[in-house]
Formats: structure tokens, C-alpha cells, sequence
């Protein structure tokens, strides 16, 4: 049996503590640009627009003018379009996974739709926004609403749901539903009092990042025929709409300066909007978590 020299062990060593020290560089300096990057880019936006953000600029409607241009419709529109989304995404996301996971687990078609809605996952969203404006616009004859622009975004993140949700329900120990049916509990029962509970937690952490996505979404909304000038409120699922960011991107565009400010600010309000709705999702998710510890 040969042995090392300890020289050449020393060698060894050292190379091995040279190389975890580059690597914990270098995942360091990524994580310092990456922050260093989003501070600059709110530094900017809060000298650019938080003078911008009153009361008139949250109640008032597009305009025109600057100075009067407000983002009631769009946010209105945001938060309903949004709140469709999600609850649409969440039930037949959260339904197909318990599918897949528990009645079809071991079929060669669950294997072969896991990997399908995978490779949806990563399909471009202006895709989406063709298929919604075919399928919900003109055949379902929804017409350009807030509902048709709802069930669009849940079948963009209808995918991420999914996955989060198997990945979860996947993680709960099998020791749990084989006491469970040891006890003469049905597969339903299981399902219900045992599987849910336990995987809730990461389901809604999928659920959080489908929203976060929704949330910013703009080519498939401008695809299937969502508004950029909005000056009324959606009264109803069937009115037409526009969301935060289409308004952004028609302020964007405009050459005058007091749009870019809306603009700025417009994106502010995006973002308290989505760390609102982020924080909520957390602490109900936390909340789940600290009774299945208990």
C-alpha cells in the first residue's frame, strides 16, 4: 500500500484551501454586484420619482398632461388581474399536482406531462399572450377584459405552481401516509389531513413566486389587447383594463420629463405593491410552517 509523503499531502491541502477561499470569493463578489446593482437601480428611482408619489397620483387616471397623470386604473387593474391569476393558477395548479403525485404517480403519462409542463415553464410569455387572446378573447368570447387578462397570466404561471407544488407534495416522507392508512384512512383522507398540511408551506412558495411573475407581466397582456390609456376603473370582470406595468412602459415612452418621473414612481408603487402582497403570502406560509413544528 503506498504511502503519501507529507509534503505532497501538504501540497494537496493547501490547494484545497486555496480553491474553497477563490470559490467563496467569487460567490461573495457576485452577491455584492448583484445587491450593488438593485441599490443603484432604487437609488435612482427614489430620486426620480418618490417627489412624484402623492395622493392625486394614486387616485387620479392617466392623463395626458404630466402633472396630472395618475395610475388608479392601472393599479386597479393590476390587483384584479392579479388576484384572478393566482387564484386561478393555485387551484388547477395545486389540483394537477396532487394528480400527478398521488393517483398518477407511477404512470408513464405522468411522466411524460411532469416533463412537458416543465418545458412550458420556460416558453416565452408573448406565446401565452397569443394563446390567451385565440382561446379566451375570440373563441371563449370573454373579449379584452380584466377576466380574459386574469386567465391569461394563470396559464403563463399555471407551470410554476405546478412544479412547486410536486416538489412539495414529492417531499412529505411516505412514512406519514403509510401510518395514515395504517389508521384506515381512505386516499382522500390522506390527501386532505395529511399530504396538504405538510406541503401547504411549499406549495405557497411557488404560489409566491407565480404572483411576483404575474405581476410584471406586460407582452402577454399587450398581446391579447390590454389598454395603454385606461381613464376609468374596471367595474366588472368583462371591462376593458390596463395594469401597472403597460402604463409604465407608455410613460416610458414618451419623450416629456414629467413622464419619465411617473414613470419612476409608477414603478415604485409597482414594487411596494408586489412586496405587500410578497409579505403576506410569507407570513401565511410561516404561519403553516410554525404549526406542522408545533
Amino acid at each position: 500500500m503506498a504511502v503519501i509523503p507529507q509534503n505532497d499531502f501538504e501540497r494537496v491541502r493547501n490547494r484545497r484551501k486555496w480553491m474553497g477561499r477563490l470559490f467563496h470569493g467569487l460567490c461573495l463578489t457576485s452577491v455584492l454586484i448583484a445587491l450593488g446593482m438593485l441599490a443603484v437601480l432604487l437609488v435612482y428611482l427614489l430620486v426620480q420619482g418618490v417627489t412624484r408619489i402623492d395622493w392625486s397620483f394614486l387616485t387620479e387616471f392617466a392623463s395626458r398632461h404630466p402633472e396630472q397623470a395618475g395610475i388608479r386604473a392601472a393599479l386597479l387593474g393590476s390587483v384584479y388581474v392579479v388576484i384572478i391569476a393566482g387564484l386561478v393558477a393555485f387551484v388547477l395548479g395545486v389540483a394537477s399536482a396532487l394528480y400527478l403525485e398521488e393517483y398518477a404517480a407511477r404512470s408513464k403519462f405522468a411522466r411524460i406531462a411532469k416533463i412537458n409542463i416543465s418545458n412550458l415553464a420556460g416558453v416565452p410569455s408573448i406565446v401565452y399572450g397569443i394563446l390567451g387572446l385565440e382561446i379566451f378573447v375570440r373563441i371563449m368570447e370573454m373579449g379584452k377584459s380584466v377576466i380574459a387578462g386574469g386567465f391569461t397570466l394563470a396559464l403563463l404561471v399555471m407551470p410554476i405552481v405546478i412544479v412547486a407544488a410536486s416538489e412539495a407534495i414529492r417531499a412529505v416522507p411516505p412514512s406519514l401516509r403509510e401510518g395514515a392508512y395504517a389508521l384506515g384512512a381512505t386516499r382522500w383522507q390522506v390527501i386532505w389531513h395529511t399530504v396538504m398540511p405538510q406541503s401547504f408551506p411549499g406549495i405557497l412558495t411557488g404560489v409566491i413566486l407565480a404572483v411576483s411573475r404575474a405581476m410584471g407581466e406586460t407582452a402577454p397582456l399587450i398581446a391579447m389587447g390590454a389598454l395603454t390609456f385606461v381613464p376609468f376603473t374596471p367595474d366588472s370582470p368583462f371591462s376593458r383594463f390596463t395594469v401597472l406595468p403597460i402604463q409604465i412602459f407608455n410613460w416610458t415612452s414618451r419623450p416629456q420629463e414629467g413622464f419619465q418621473e411617473a414613470a419612476a414612481a409608477g414603478i415604485i408603487v409597482l414594487l411596494v405593491v408586489l412586496l405587500v402582497m410578497n409579505a403576506f403570502a410569507v407570513l401565511l406560509r410561516n404561519r403553516f410552517q410554525s404549526k406542522l413544528e408545533l
